[in-house]
């Protein structure tokens, strides 16, 4: 039984079920009642289950409902009732003699109440009616005076009703009195995909699933109807077209309207082949009284018109079917009337085609005008349809007309993120065109739509560039794509060098938007590569291309480093070339000034994401989204999917990092909704989760990331989807998430050292991965990587990657029992943060700070730092950070309690309290090791530490010192004043958490 999309109703269901005498279903027909009501029919604890289906015929046949429900009644049951009850009963079941007056009916319906109870004693009861609207009346009668009098909680009652759509129930009356109703509502676009592929087995075409979907409207049974037609149908023509409905279903819902008169069934299908049916429409076309025929079909549920003139069929799938319905010359006969009637130039273009199915220049010349004025209007998926439909229309003496017609629609398919249809025209032309510039069109299409999938495109490219060979334009393309594609594999240095070949022949071929473009990825490689000055430089080269010329910020740290010093320093990166970008430097133009012409194109677009990116990294986080968020909304050539998608990607990074934790999670959804499943969109919306989510779906959709960059090759988003993943593991607080931290984080690392990248997020995962080192114990390899970051950081870097750093440092220095020590490195980095705009790692910081103030007994310092923590956490929406900080200040108010209970203790941290607990149980240090995802030799270096705080030699005296701690109900971790530390405890006192399972880290994340 398929429960696509049903998973989250059917478990609010078994609550509802289990708490409520009973639960109605309501929907329309076709909706998934009758699934819903089986699976809770089918749960083992329901007990005795009565259960009755009545269909539409049923409903004139008097008890037939009630023979149904009672079939699975045992007749000793019936035995047992009074004689005149018994008779009743016997006689509506059609055992004997029917009930013969009111006295008669009566004693039916107490024999039901009867028999209800005397089946409840025996154990539960469930009464199932799938179907109550059409319950015969007697039936509804009965069932409506026993449930008003059951008060047995053993009874309960399960009901689904068909009601419209926005209806109430109607026969709420045969339910128990507090009955929930509960309506069934519509799959999404998504769960109707699903369900379709699961249901056939197989893939349709992007098109016609979608046309599916329309049509459906979250209908399961009309998706799955309609996708088993679509199967064995003709090709789908795309652009409007509805999708194929089977007889069946078209008899189903039209048996009654096929009886209607001519004109009325001539108006419906002019109505259906209309894009945006009207009255006034109608009448243009040629239709004598429209208004006259939609009040019959009104009638029997089919299509309405309303107050404003506008038609709208009740359902989407009834305007389908009265479309599959006619003649395929009654169609063409409603498009060609349409044609004439409607006054937009696409619309008239789409129904000339429909009305005329056969080759003919004339109507291809008319759809490709039609397709460029949609791509114009914003409408590239109805471009795409149109030219597609344009290079149908091309006669067969025209190949070269219907490759470029092609490849238009393929263009149009890219900027709509239809990606597999952009693939199968592109490829239809490279396989088949004799023209070298048509297939380098078709491999840049391709190329286009690969996404983030690159790795395997070294042919492509090169196969192109063989046929590029003489067209500087083209080759310019080819080598700015091999240099994405370099710069996504992490092959930086061929990368730069692509991007310059392609910034050199562009400029020759007088090709300012590829020029711009490869400008903008070398400035990007560089920037990864950690030569800001390069970087600088190649993005004020590009922003002179596009007109500007007032003055402007480059990073502070950027300006005066030379390359030597730069990030890159470690890297094998040509300084020379470097050095002679960075003399073309000049004061980067202002976004503002940008030029109308040019301020809304993709290369602008990218070139003032790429400089937003370049402010961010430098934590002029506000400068940075006051670039990025107009080009959501900017004017001019429409954005394609993947430069939304692109600019999202680049907003929900600067919003977490700016604390707007709530407009992230908005940001990433509109990301996931452009191209859900793409590894930028789920990088995304795994980073919203981690600022504003919860721990568990920021890991899910981290791993989902990781997952995605993997399997097309990037590696840039691996980098990126790797280094949350590692903060989304942290945030849960415990050694086996900081181990699957120290994991991804040390792919992170590996994988920047092996591409050479030393931008400044790197060193923030370095210190990422340095926590969750510390969680672990592993102190010394912490300090490892703090030193190896400490020496890639150059002079005049970013405040935040020193404050991420130091709080690395200071978290590592606690963990080594050095917690006033650590607390003064955590001032630090909390003074370098409070400058900048950057609440959520000041929280982080705060939090940390706090654990270790705290850890240092200095109660009132600590309780400073977590309440100005917890009221920025929520200030800014930061749900993770904030339930960390309310945690450590409840440990913080456990620790005083304890104070004042006169207990005190040597100061363990988690990881040392968890290590206690399990030896102080038995475990050996290899069990030990096991369970915590640590070392066997972490494990005994951390023994040693707790056998030296508590004040015992052996784990006999150690397993001794923990029973007395977990007698010693309510203790802390820490006890002491502020300005004294405590005195030594020959026993250890360990809070909650730490006797939980699992610890909690003393680090936060973003």
């Amino acid at each position: 039984m398929q429960l696509t999309g049903r998973r989250a109703l059917l478990d609010a269901a078994r609550v509802q079920a289990a708490a409520r005498p009973g639960l109605l279903l309501h929907g329309p027909a076709g909706i998934g009642k009758s699934a819903l009501v089986a699976a809770l029919a089918a749960d083992p604890a329901a007990g005795t289950v009565l259960h009755c289906s009545p269909a539409e015929a049923d409903a004139r046949l008097p008890f037939a409902g009630l023979v149904d429900l009672f079939a699975r009644v045992p007749e000793s049951h019936l035995e047992n009732l009074p004689p005149e009850p018994r008779a009743a009963l016997r006689a509506a079941l059609l055992r004997g003699g029917g009930p013969a007056d009111d006295r008669g009916l009566l004693a039916v319906r107490v024999a039901v109440l009867d028999t209800l109870r005397a089946l409840a004693a025996a154990g539960d009861v469930l009464l199932v009616v799938d179907g109550l609207q059409w319950l015969d009346e007697p039936t509804a009668e009965v069932l409506a005076f026993a449930v008003r009098r059951l008060d047995d909680p053993g009874i309960r009652m399960l009901a689904a009703e068909r009601v419209p759509d926005g209806s109430r129930p109607e026969r709420l009356r045969c339910c128990p009195p507090g009955t929930v109703e509960l309506p069934v509502p519509p799959l999404t676009d998504g769960e109707t995909a699903h369900l379709v592929r699961t249901d056939l087995g197989a893939d349709l075409p992007p098109a016609l699933l979608r046309a599916i979907e329309r049509t459906a409207a979250g209908n399961p049974s009309y998706a799955r109807e309609l996708g088993r037609a679509a199967r064995s149908a003709p090709p789908y023509a795309g652009f409007g077209t509805l999708p194929p409905v089977p007889p069946g279903l078209r008899t189903l819902l039209l048996e009654r309207a096929r009886a209607l008169p001519e004109p009325v069934r001539r108006t419906l299908l002019v109505a259906s082949a209309a894009a945006r049916p009207s009255l006034t429409l109608l009448r243009a076309s040629g239709l004598p009284d429209p208004a006259a025929d939609l009040a019959e079909a009104e009638r029997l549920g089919i299509a309405t018109a309303d107050a404003d003139g506008v038609v709208r069929f009740h359902h989407p799938v009834l305007r389908a079917a009265v479309h599959a319905d006619a003649t395929e010359h009654g169609r063409r006969q409603a498009h060609a009337l349409l044609a004439r009637a409607v006054p937009e130039p696409v619309e008239r273009a789409r129904h000339r085609a429909l009305a005329h199915p056969y080759e003919d220049e004339d109507t291809a010349r008319t759809l490709m005008a039609a397709a460029g004025s949609a791509r114009h209007d914003g409408a590239p998926g109805t471009a795409f349809e149109l030219a597609a439909l344009a290079a149908r229309r091309t006669p067969a003496h025209h190949p070269a007309e219907r490759a470029e017609r092609l490849l238009a629609a393929a263009e149009y398919a890219c900027d709509a993120g239809r990606t597999e249809e952009a693939g199968e025209a592109a490829g239809a032309v490279l396989a088949r065109s004799g023209s070298a510039a048509q297939r380098v069109r078709a491999r840049l299409v391709l190329l286009r739509g690969a996404g983030q999938a690159l790795e395997g495109a070294e042919d492509l490219i090169a196969d192109g560039l063989r046929d590029a060979v003489g067209d500087p334009r083209a080759e310019a393309r080819l080598h700015h794509w091999a240099a994405v594609r370099g710069l996504l594999c992490g092959e930086l240095t061929e990368a730069a060098g692509h991007a310059r070949r392609a910034a050199r022949q562009a400029g020759a071929a007088g090709d300012t938007d590829t020029r711009i473009d490869a400008l903008a990825t070398l400035a990007r490689v560089r920037s990864l590569a950690g030569d800001p000055v390069a970087a600088d430089a190649a993005l004020a080269e590009a922003l002179t291309l596009v007109g500007c010329g007032s003055a402007a910020a480059a990073p502070r740290w950027a300006l005066g480093v030379p390359p030597a010093e730069g990030w890159g320093r470690n890297c094998a990166t040509s300084h020379d070339e470097a050095a002679a970008d960075t003399r073309q430097i000049a004061a980067l133009p202002d976004i503002a000034s940008l030029p109308a012409e040019r301020s809304g194109g993709p290369e602008s677009r990218r070139l003032i994401r790429m400089r937003a990116i370049l402010a961010l990294d430098s934590d002029r986080v506000t400068e940075a989204r006051d670039q990025v968020v107009p080009l959501l909304a900017a004017t001019g050539e429409p954005a394609g999917a993947e430069e939304t998608v692109a600019t999202l990607v680049a907003l929900t990074r600067i919003q977490v990092r700016a604390g707007h934790c709530r407009e992230a999670l908005r940001t990433a959804a509109r990301c996931s909704r452009a191209l859900a499943e793409a590894a930028p969109a789920l990088y995304a919306a795994a980073l919203a989760a981690t600022a504003g989510g919860t721990v568990e779906e920021a890991r899910q959709l981290a791993a989902q990331a990781v997952r995605a960059s993997e399997a097309d090759g990037d590696r840039l988003f691996l980098l990126r989807a790797l280094a949350v993943l590692g903060q989304a593991e942290l945030l849960g607080g415990d050694p086996r998430g900081a181990a699957a931290a120290v994991e991804a984080l040390q792919r992170v690392r590996e994988l920047g050292e092996a591409m050479c990248a030393a931008d400044p997020p790197l060193l923030h995962w370095y210190g990422d991965l340095a926590e969750a080192l510390v969680v672990l114990g592993e102190t010394e390899a912490a300090g490892a990587v703090l030193h190896d970051a400490r020496t890639r950081v150059p002079d005049g870097a970013p405040g935040s990657v020193l404050a991420a750093l130091d709080r690395a440092e200071g978290l590592r220095e606690a963990g080594i029992g050095r917690a006033r020590e650590g607390a003064v490195r955590l001032r630090t980095a909390v003074e370098r943060l409070r400058p900048l705009p950057l609440p959520v790692e000041l929280v982080r910081t705060l939090i940390a700070l706090g654990a270790v103030e705290r850890r240092a007994r200095r109660r009132n310092a600590a309780r400073q730092a977590l309440a100005e923590a917890l009221e920025t956490a929520t200030r800014i929406g930061a749900a993770p950070l904030a339930a960390r900080a309310r945690d450590e200040l409840a440990r913080l108010a456990a620790g005083e309690r304890g104070a004042e209970a006169g207990a005190t203790g040597p100061d363990l941290t988690p990881t040392e309290a968890r290590i206690a607990e399990l030896v102080g149980g038995g475990a050996t240090n290899r069990e030990v090791a096991a369970e915590l995802f640590i070392s066997v030799k972490t494990v005994e270096g951390a023994l040693s530490r707790v056998y030296r705080k508590v004040g015992v030699r052996s784990r006999t005296a150690l397993a001794h010192a923990m029973a007395v701690a977990v007698i010693a109900a309510g203790a802390a971790v820490d006890t002491g004043d502020d300005d004294q530390p405590g005195p030594t405890a020959q026993t250890v006192t360990v809070s909650q958490a730490a006797r939980g399972r699992l610890p909690r880290p003393l680090d936060t994340r973003r």
